[in-house]
């Protein structure tokens, strides 16, 4: 496959209400600065970010009172890393989501279609449960590095028995690989449920309230865990772009058009495990970001992935940030489960799209 990126044509349907592709990205981007100030600003603690050039001095080692090194503590070593995975997280399943639509062509499509997310949840319960058990020795070398490590290969464990389900002489089925897709994220489900049925309570605990997504926690060590995956999604995400493209228009004028039909499959399945299982492993299972975000930024831009999927990753963040203020907020000085906020924020926004604008196809 070449570098060249495949431009779309222009629709006539719906093309009046939408958007310049630049002036969305810069909308977007800007919206997420400010989202991310917001997200280092606000907090029970009252601490906002004039309080950051003291911090600052205070973790450069400067000489400072007991204040500084408080405001040291929340801004830098809790608000930056959580409003960096915050970033992550939220960009990782809009991206998902958006290659997930154009590998299908369907808007309805999301990573827990084929199984992705059931696989690496499934992971990652075990390495909560089993983590201080029989499997502590194999995980000791790894360190915090366990967790996204083990949400990644869960999803790329999944995704190569899709794989081996789903190809058939060198191709890839996408039919099959929906309906193989469902069974395995029922299969996953069951094991999950069956670990947490064997859990103590202090790991039935921990397992329900990660099952509910969460970025407490966050930390320096857990955002240089998922950076290599963050990296690998990067790589990968602009060289998706001219096969998705193609694949808007049908597989076999995608191969007429000289784009790598299968190849261009395995790497949209293989970069959703690495975003996904990643997602999963820093802040548990998170619905709607993948459904929703892909859906917004085409009816604003249009299908072009040169922009979707930039586009969701900027949109995704900042769901994300915003979803994550709420959740601090909303009961201080305690803390909802950010699946819960997104929930609530998600399905208002997901039902306004089906009834008032359509969920059609993907133009």
């Amino acid at each position: 496959m070449t570098s060249e990126v495949l431009p779309l044509p222009a629709r006539r349907i719906g093309s009046a209400h939408r958007l310049p592709p630049t002036q969305v990205i810069v909308g977007l981007a800007l919206l997420l600065g400010l989202a991310a100030l917001a997200s280092l600003s606000l907090g029970p603690t009252g601490i906002t970010l004039s309080s950051l050039p003291r911090a600052l001095a205070s973790a450069f080692g400067t000489p400072v009172d007991s204040a500084a090194a408080r405001e040291q503590l929340v801004l830098i070593d809790i608000r930056l890393p959580r409003t960096l995975l915050g970033m992550f997280v939220g960009a990782s399943l809009a991206i998902a989501g958006a290659i997930m639509q154009g590998l299908f062509r369907n808007p309805l499509a999301d990573p827990g279609l084929i199984g992705v997310s059931s696989g690496a949840a499934l992971a990652a319960v075990a390495t909560i449960a089993l983590g201080n058990g029989i499997v502590a020795p194999l995980l000791e070398p790894i360190g915090v590095y366990a967790l996204p490590v083990a949400a990644f290969f869960g999803g790329i464990i999944t995704t190569a028995i899709l794989v081996a389900v789903a190809g058939r002489h060198g191709q890839l089925m996408i039919g099959t690989l929906l309906l193989a897709g469902i069974a395995l994220g029922a299969l996953s489900g069951a094991l999950t449920g069956l670990i947490a049925y064997a859990s103590d309570d202090r790991e039935l605990r921990d397992l329900t309230f990660w099952s509910m997504g969460s970025l407490g926690g966050s930390n320096w060590p857990k955002v240089f865990a998922v950076l290599p995956f963050a990296l690998l999604v990067a790589v990968m995400t602009p060289w998706l772009i001219r096969g998705l493209n193609g694949f808007l228009l049908g597989e076999a004028e995608a191969f007429h058009l000289g784009i790598s039909v299968e190849r261009t499959k395995r790497a949209a399945i293989v970069t959703t495990a690495a975003s996904v299982g990643a997602a999963v492993a820093v802040a548990g299972i998170i619905g709607f970001v993948g459904i929703v975000v892909p859906h917004v930024v085409r009816l604003l831009a249009g299908p072009d992935h040169r922009v979707v999927l930039p586009g969701s990753a900027l949109l995704g963040a900042v769901l994300m940030l915003v979803a994550d203020i709420v959740a601090r907020l909303i009961v201080r000085p305690a803390e909802l489960p950010i699946g819960i906020v997104m929930a609530a924020i998600g399905t208002p926004v997901f039902l306004h799209l089906v009834l008032k604008r359509g969920i059609g196809g993907m133009e």
